[in-house]
């Protein structure tokens, strides 16, 4: 029996539409292209948020030594400038497009790190702090909508896991550069400064670059602009190896439609009972993950260590994620999500606990090694099973929105922690990132919908 070959329409429902044969085409070369891309920007994101980091250690330190309450504006500002970007670099990817946002945002980083970089004084630095902090908001949730955008469902997990993992080297990359540079001072310049120069440098490049891989045609197609999705369909078939003709107009499986779409509790109330959820999630999360890596040189410097041994701390521990996440990314997609956020949230509460009680340099690196790995995992899990909980034409928007919630806790998080740490002690701060983490773990088990782990997105 010869099968029968229909013409796609994005309108249609019979199994042919946009998205539906997105979803049946293998990873291919422009997949590996965007993935690419998304990583460099991420990178530079991750590195400028980690800058945080030594900016703590560096500036309570000599020749510096500026007041705590300075220091603590200027480790908020990034976040808090992070809270308004997350949600209008949301609206603006999904009234714009994927693309035109993420590109967008780099180059509101490359201004906004030039001026950072160029800063007289504390001031000065906290303000454009909050100008980055638009972008270093709104680009993690546009990569996680634009990449559930494109790709195949039985891979979007591992791809997405590796895309973070390999973006984790931004952070240990811009504080080596620091710790080389600080002392060389070329052109009689800090080694932060010239940090923040060539984090603007690469923000341009890949800026640049994503004029080189098309729009997402699932986006297209969801705001109907249907011819346009079909040519960047054809830009990723045309990008196969091998013909794609066989396989793409295989008859749609009875539950092809997405599980979000097909499940008797999705429509307007349950995507707004999800989006408080995850807003909810995002909020409680930055204790430990902004907290820990924010504040774990300062904690360092505390327990008697010297400056040049904290930031060795920082760049060493900064490797956990990518060495980690990469080892995870193959075996993500064959756990619930909801199980895989509980195992790390429990992980973070039992390394943060013996990174309180450790003494000695090496058992510290390790356990912050650890600790910012099973940190990173959660994030990148967090951001991905967001993204898989919402349709295309509300994606970008339901999970920047909240990511935005996660920026305004971040921007208190310093502001709180920093002087629990100087009154109370290590003990005290890591006693507040325990409770928040129990009460993650309670609410994901009783609220938390289920993933789409190698199911389509809608």
């Amino acid at each position: 029996m010869t099968a029968t070959i229909t013409t796609p329409d994005a309108a249609t429902g019979n199994g042919n539409s946009i998205a539906e044969r997105l979803d049946r085409l293998s990873l291919t070369s422009l997949h590996i292209k965007v993935i690419l891309l998304c990583t460099a920007g991420l990178a530079v994101d991750i590195g400028e948020v980690a800058l945080s980091n030594t900016f703590s250690a560096i500036f309570l330190s000599p020749p510096y030594n500026a007041p705590r309450d300075s220091i603590s504006l200027l480790l908020g500002a990034v976040f808090a400038g992070g809270a308004a970007g997350a949600p209008l670099f949301g609206w603006f990817a999904d009234r714009y497009g994927r693309r035109a946002a993420l590109q967008l945002s780099l180059l509101v980083l490359v201004v906004s790190s030039l001026a950072v970089a160029s800063s007289p004084g504390i001031g000065w630095m906290t303000l454009f702090r909050f100008v980055s902090g638009l972008a270093l908001g709104g680009y993690p949730p546009l990569t996680a909508a634009y990449l559930a955008d494109l790709l195949p469902p039985q891979r979007r997990g591992t791809n997405m896991m590796l895309c973070a993992a390999f973006a984790f080297l931004g952070a240990p990359a811009l504080i080596f550069l620091i710790r080389w540079l600080t002392p060389l001072a070329p052109l009689g310049m800090e080694g932060w400064r010239w940090a923040l120069i060539v984090a603007a440098a690469f923000s341009a490049l890949t800026a640049v670059l994503f004029f080189r891989v098309p729009e997402s045609p699932r986006w297209l197609a969801a705001v109907g602009r249907n011819q346009e999705a079909e040519q960047s369909f054809r830009r990723f078939q045309a990008a196969m190896r091998e013909t794609a003709e066989p396989f793409l107009y295989v008859p749609a499986k009875p539950a092809r439609a997405s599980a979000v779409a097909t499940d008797d509790t999705a429509g307007p109330q349950a995507y707004f009972r999800r989006a408080v959820f995850l807003a909810a999630l995002y909020g409680l999360g930055p204790w430990a993950t902004i907290g820990f890596p924010l504040l774990s040189a300062t904690v360092m410097l505390q327990k008697g260590f010297r400056v040049g041994d904290s930031l060795l701390f920082a760049g060493l521990s900064m490797l956990g994620p990518t060495i980690g996440i990469t080892i995870l990314a193959f075996l993500f997609d064959r756990i619930e999500r909801r199980i895989a956020l509980i195992l790390c949230a429990a992980t973070l509460v039992a390394l943060g606990l013996a990174f309180d009680l450790g003494s000695t340099l090496t058992l510290l690196v390790l356990l912050g090694f650890g600790f910012n790995l099973a940190s990173a995992a959660y994030s990148t899990l967090l951001s991905i099973y967001g993204a898989e909980l919402f349709p295309t034409d509300r994606r970008a928007l339901a999970t920047s929105a909240g990511w935005g919630v996660g920026r305004i806790v971040s921007a208190f998080v310093p502001i709180a922690l920093l002087p629990l740490l100087a009154t109370q002690g290590p003990i005290a701060m890591f006693g507040v990132i325990t409770v928040v983490l129990l009460v993650s773990i309670l609410l994901i088990a009783v609220a938390g919908p289920p993933g789409l782990a190698r199911k389509p997105v809608e």
